[in-house]
Order: structure tokens, then sequence, then C-alpha cells
């Protein structure tokens, strides 16, 4: 035992010399050791570069608005590569030359640091290095021996994990430059109102300088100071040959900023939207156009001048062929808590006033009810217990149903709709993922909704006349490339679209609106105006082959606005909006072949050239509709087999013809007139049956298809 002792005491210690440096590997290995568990154990943390400011950016990946990150600072991430080449020079060159080199701790200027603390009793400059930096700004510490042996042990983790690009990625992001800001992005946006990419020399020497005493050089409360350490800097590039004299010379007499820039804040109602769907992400991507956006967001705060003060504006604009958002806001004024600037109008739920009319003679031309050129009446109607009346209380007599919807004239236009039944309109928008709000007082369809009686949203409409545009195909609008392409639900016929843009063209244009037609670049925009009772909203919707716009000035709160009503207010900024927009680079569809294009009325068939209003004792005590075959909750066994089922049939009673029959919310092709209909499953499963009569009714019957056993 004393012998093994006795050899273990001299292995390091004395007699055998020739195994101190064996002995020395082993400390060194397990020192290595120890420290790769370290190491594995207390990685260095890098939450605080990952809790970056939420993006919200423009198609072209321009900032439209962005939000503080926790705890309220702005801190946008940056790389490299996006910073200018000469501030990453000057930045190298003043604090790190030889980052590209060390592992962390730059030993030379550790002993350079050292000996000045030495030789002047305190300390004459420092050692730290960028990755040093870089630690203590991924781990804020005190500054003192303890911290800094700290952040040298970070250094080497850093060095040891990230690549140099990585750790000066994580210096540009986090370093101070005063107030609220960090990173050089965002301090570059809010001192010069520009990305870092285009930084000039005084420029980059300020950003250079400013981290080092971020409140102390803040160049908006102390700008002699911030000009002497930015001149300091620029002094040093000079000795260093960075800059030439001349360089120096233009750059020291560059004023340094004043005030800050305020941060880019644009779209901020759809900014928040975005935020609010998906908060885990930090960069949204949109189609918005920020010149456009920007154009338009002024055009809106210079209409308050023709508005109360309580008014305000929403607008969109969106390509009606794959619904692309390209324009968006909420209100005239995001700040402005008189007009409740925050409220985001887009889509806020408004009486829609006639806006709704064209979808109503659309409707009615698929069931062949109705042709642009068919005569109907304009004159003072009873329809049951409902007497409306035109918008100046005047009548035009017998006119064309294309006279009538350019008018917007009320009566032919409840005509019409009594035919086509408020219920089945209803239907037909909520089946396409464009619901109706109704009045609690009174929640079911009827006339009224033609008139504005009922609750929808800028988007709703504009999303309604994208499908008026494109064909009758209705679908959600399309916000960034991250949302579903557009998978359209049929609302309308191609050849219902083609008469509704044909009429909608020659609407008349309100006097101090822009024409749509000019003499060198034809532009023809197919338009409806609106306004809600007692003038609380005013509306403009239009297309032409490219955009669609929808318009909406009103108050938010919902108290009126008279005077002003939708072709005198918000018609001519719907013009103005679309001289902003490029000119179309589609043309306007053809006719559809099977369109009824007529010059004389005696080529329309007999039914088509004259509507006929329904009597008024039609309307009044219509017999209950139902449903009488097949009985609601049965199960119905009908021969089939693969590819072939047998034909079911359906039967109602009571009610007002013409009857409208829809089957899982889609539409039968039948004669209305007959109160029997037939139709043809395409596998077992469960059917929901509607059908629809002209005084409002509904009638439903929900059953389940199966499959006739064999044999029978």
């Amino acid at each position: 035992m004393s012998t093994l002792k006795s050899h273990s005491s001299f292995f390091c210690t004395g007699s055998y010399r020739y195994r101190r440096p064996g002995c020395w590997l082993i400390l060194l290995a397990l020192l290595g050791g120890l420290l790769w568990i370290v190491d594995r154990w207390f990685p260095p943390p890098t939450e605080r570069a990952r809790q970056i400011s939420v993006q919200v950016l423009d198609a072209q990946d321009r900032i439209l608005r962005i939000f503080t990150a926790p705890p309220g600072v702005w801190r946008l991430p940056v790389q490299p590569t996006d910073v200018d080449p000469l501030f990453l020079t000057m930045l190298m060159a003043y604090e790190d030359r030889r980052f590209p080199e060390h592992l962390g701790i730059d030993p030379l200027a550790v002993i350079r640091a050292l000996g000045q603390w030495l030789g002047h009793g305190r300390i004459v400059s420092g050692a730290s290095t960028l990755t040093m930096q870089t630690a203590r700004l991924l781990e804020p510490h005190q500054r003192d021996l303890i911290g800094k042996i700290g952040e040298m042990l970070r250094a080497l983790q850093l060095e040891r994990r990230y690549t140099k690009d990585e750790i000066l990625s994580f210096y540009l992001t986090l370093a101070p430059y005063g107030g609220n800001l960090e990173g050089v992005r965002a301090a570059a946006l809010a001192w010069f109102g520009k990305e870092p990419g285009r930084l000039t020399a005084a420029e980059a020497a300020l950003m250079v300088v400013l981290p080092q005493a971020p409140s102390r050089l803040r160049p908006d409360r102390y700008p002699e100071r911030a000009k002497a350490a930015r001149n300091k800097v620029l002094a040093r590039m000079e000795q260093l040959a960075v800059l030439t004299p001349r360089q120096v010379s233009e750059a020291r007499e560059e004023p340094v900023p004043v005030r800050r820039h305020p941060l880019p804040f644009l779209a901020p109602h759809l900014a928040g939207r975005l935020r609010v769907a998906q908060p885990e992400i930090t960069q949204h991507h949109t189609f918005i156009n920020r010149d456009w956006q920007g154009t338009l967001e002024t055009l809106a705060r210079q209409q308050h001048s023709t508005l109360e003060p309580h008014s305000s504006i929403a607008l969109l604009v969106v390509a009606h062929r794959d619904r692309r958002v390209f324009a968006y806001v909420g209100s005239s004024g995001f700040f402005d808590t008189r007009r409740a600037g925050q409220v985001d109008m887009v889509r806020a739920i408004r009486s829609p006033g006639s806006t709704l009319k064209p979808l109503v003679y659309g409707l009615g031309f698929d069931d062949l009810l109705i042709h642009p050129e068919t005569l109907i009446e304009d004159v003072p109607t009873r329809f049951g217990d409902y007497t409306p009346a035109n918008f100046r209380n005047t009548y035009a007599g017998q006119l064309t149903v294309r006279e009538a919807l350019q008018q917007s004239l009320n009566i032919p236009a409840v005509a019409v709709l009594e035919q086509v039944g408020p219920a089945r309109v209803a239907a037909r928008l909520r089946e396409v993922g464009l619901p109706l709000y109704w009045n609690r007082a009174n929640p079911q369809p009827g006339l009224p909704l033609v008139l504005g009686g009922v609750g929808t949203t800028l988007e709703k409409l504009v999303m309604l006349y994208a499908g008026f545009a494109s064909g009758g195909s209705v679908a959600p609008l399309r916000f960034g490339p991250t949302d579903p392409e557009p998978v359209g639900q049929p609302l309308l016929s191609n050849t219902a679209c083609w008469y509704l843009g044909d009429i909608l063209r020659g609407s008349p244009v309100p006097q101090d609106a822009a024409p749509p037609v000019s003499v060198t670049r034809p532009r023809f925009i197919a338009h409806k105006t609106g306004t809600s009772y007692g003038f609380r909203d005013a509306w403009a919707l239009g297309f032409d082959a490219d955009y669609v716009v929808g318009v909406w000035v009103g108050r938010p709160d919902g108290s009126p606005s008279p005077g002003h009503y939708g072709r005198n207010t918000a018609a001519p900024l719907l013009f103005r909006v679309f001289d902003l927009l490029p000119e179309p680079v589609n043309p306007f569809p053809l006719p559809p072949d099977h369109a009824l294009r007529v010059v004389n009325r005696t080529q329309l068939p007999e039914r088509l050239r004259y509507f006929r209003t329904r009597p008024v004792s039609q309307s009044l005590g219509a017999p209950p509709l139902s449903i009488t075959f097949p009985v609601t909750g049965t199960t119905v066994e009908l021969p089939g087999q693969e590819g072939a089922w047998g034909e079911l049939p359906l039967t109602a009673q009571g009610g007002v013809r013409p009857l409208h029959w829809l089957v899982n919310g889609q539409p039968l092709p039948v004669d209305p007139w007959r109160r029997e209909a037939f139709w043809v499953p395409d596998g077992e499963g469960q059917a929901w049956i509607t059908v629809l009569d002209q005084s409002g009714q509904a009638a439903n019957a929900e059953v389940w298809i199966s499959r006739m056993p064999t044999g029978h």
C-alpha cells in the first residue's frame, strides 16, 4: 500500500519528471471534459434574439406595420447581408478588428487591457470582443469582474456553437440604440427613415457608436454628444484608412438626426387582424401593394374635409380573378378617436342599402323571370302589408329592367324579389359563405332585404361583386400567399353576370366623379351605389376587367349623416380609387353564346317581354307550405347500383308558386310551376331537402337515402 502511495505522489511531483507531460494532459482532458459537460448543461441563452417584433409585410416584403416585442421594444431580426457593408467594416474596425479570426476572446486585447490597467491603476480600454458583447446582450448582467469572466466563457460557447455570421446577426438584432430601439434595422428606420442596407458614412459611424452609451448619446436628446461621438468614429476610420480624408470631411458636415421617424404603419387593421388570427407567426406576408395602400390611406384622410367630424371611410381593392387583396383601409384615421378609427369598418356589420339589388336581378335572369330588356312597372305598389317607396318619392312608370337597375328604383326591385323569394336569396348567400344578419325583432327574410333591411359587411359585398365580375362564382378573399387558392361556390350563371356587368357599366356617373371612359384610354367601370335607411351608410361597389373596389362612408356609431348618400359621397371616391389603379390588362368578357342578345323587344320570348307584378291577393293569406313526400325523419329505399340510382319524387303542397327546390343546398333544375320534382341521389346518406315559395315561406325535410335490398 505504501508503495502505491509513493508512486502516486511522485507521478506529478517529484522524481519522475518524464511523466509530467502526461499528468498535464490528463488534467487538461479532465478540465476539457468538465467544460464540455458545463457547456452541454448550460448552453448560451438565445431566447432574447428570438423575441422579435411581429412584422406584417407587403407583396414585395416591405414592412407595412410592426408590433413591439416584450418588454415593449422595437426589435427586428437582421442578417449581415441586410446591412450596408461599409457599416460592418466600420463596426469591426472600431470594436473588434480580429473578429473574423479569434475564438471569442482576443488574447492581444486582453493583454493590452491588463497592461493599461496595471500601468494606470484604472481601466483605460476594454477587451470586449463583438462575441463577448453579444453574450452580454443575450444574457444581461452587472459589469464587474465576475460578469466579465462569464462573458468570456459565454463567448467561447457562442463561437463553438455558431458561425461568425450567426453571432453577428445576434449582435445586429439586439444592440441598443436609445429608448426602446434594439437592433440596427429598427434603429435605421427610426433615426434615418430607411433600411440599414444603404447608409452613408456619417450614418454608419453613428450606428457604430450609439450602442456604447445609447441613453447618453441619443441624438434626439443630446445631438451634440451624438455628433462628437460620431466624429470620433470617423476620425478613427481615417486613421485606419477605412475612409479617405475627403469622405470623413464630408461626413462631418452631415447633421445628426434630431427626431425619430415614425416606424412603418400601413394597413393597421389588416395587420392586427392577421396577428390575432395567427399569434405564433412573427412574419405575416400579404398581397398588399404598399404604394397603393399608402396612397389610398392618404386619399381617405383627405376626404375628411368633406365629411362630418365623426364620419369615417373604409376601402377595399381586390383582384377579382384570384381574390388577392391589394389595399385594405379599415378607417380613415386609426388614431382619430372622434371617428372611432380603431374600429375595422371593413368587417363591421352594416345595412347594405341597395347594393343587393344586382343579386336579386341576377337570380331573376337565371330563373328566366326577366331579361335586361323586359318591361317592368315602377308605380306605387303594395306587397301584402309592405308598401315601399322610391328614394325621391317619384315614379318612372313603365321602363326596362336595365333602366330600373341603373336608376336603382325600389319598386321594380321589390317586385322581382317577391317572385325570386327573399328566403331563397338569403339561403343562396348563406350557402356560398355570405350570410346575412337580421334584426332580432324581425329575424325572417322579407322583402325589405333588397332595400337594405339586413346586415352585411364591406368584405362580404366585395366578395359578392367579385363573383359578379368573375362569372358568378363566390370565393373568400385572399390576404396573403398562405391563404388557400380560391375555390368558388356557384351563385349565378355566367350569362346573368354578363347581363349585370353590361347594365352596371351604363349606370349614371356622379357629376363630380371622374368619367369612366376617357378618349385615349377607355376604362369601363360597372358600379352600384347604395344608401341605408336614415343616411347611416353610403356605399359604392364597382369592378372593371381586373379589379373590384368597395367603398363605405358613414359614422361607425351608426348615427345618421343627413345629405350623405352613396351617389354623392361614396361614388366619387370609388372613381378616384380606380383612377389610381393600373389600366386593366384584361378585356371585359364577351357575352356567352347562349345569352339572349336583343335589339328589338319583339325578339324576346313572349313571357320575357313584360314582367307582371303578382297581384296583392296572392301575397295575402298564402296557404302554409309543406313537403308531403318524403316525410322528414324517414329512411327512403331506392333501387341503385354503382353509378346509377333511381329517382326520388319530391312533393309539396300549399304555398304560392313558383316553387324552388334545393337538395343539400344545391338548386334542382326543375319546372318551378309544378308542385312535384324529381331528384337522383349520388349515393347513400343523409339528404336535406328544402322548398321555397314566392311568399317567402320555406319547408324542410331531412331523410336518409338507402339502397334497396336485392330482390325487391
